[in-house]
């Protein structure tokens, strides 16, 4: 193996799941200022993720929404306006043909 390739700050962090709740104690290299308690009463660094395996849908077999930004809100706009548009354009159509 080659020598000096591998990061010096690998150490047990744990990662925070900030939609269930759940914490997990992996081996990372990631930078973090947090620290937090774990059940062996040891400190950790701590890392918050949006999202793990105890909150993905894939794993937990259950569908959550999670908008933060409005997005579907925004979509469903989109949609919206682009039927109303289409409708319109396709009544204007017959219109002028029916003109003629």
């Amino acid at each position: 193996m080659k020598k000096d390739i591998h990061q010096q700050n690998y150490r047990p962090v744990i990662f925070h799941d900030n939609s269930s709740g759940e914490d997990f104690l992996i081996g990372s290299a990631i930078e973090t200022s947090d620290t937090g308690k774990w059940t062996d009463g040891k400190e950790y660094p701590l890392h918050s993720v949006e999202i793990s395996s105890a909150s993905h849908p894939f794993y937990t077999g259950k569908e959550k929404v999670m908008d933060t930004a409005g997005r579907v809100e925004k979509f469903k706009a989109r949609q919206t306006a682009a039927s109303l548009n289409t409708s319109k354009s396709k009544k204007e159509s017959k219109k002028d043909k029916s003109e003629k």
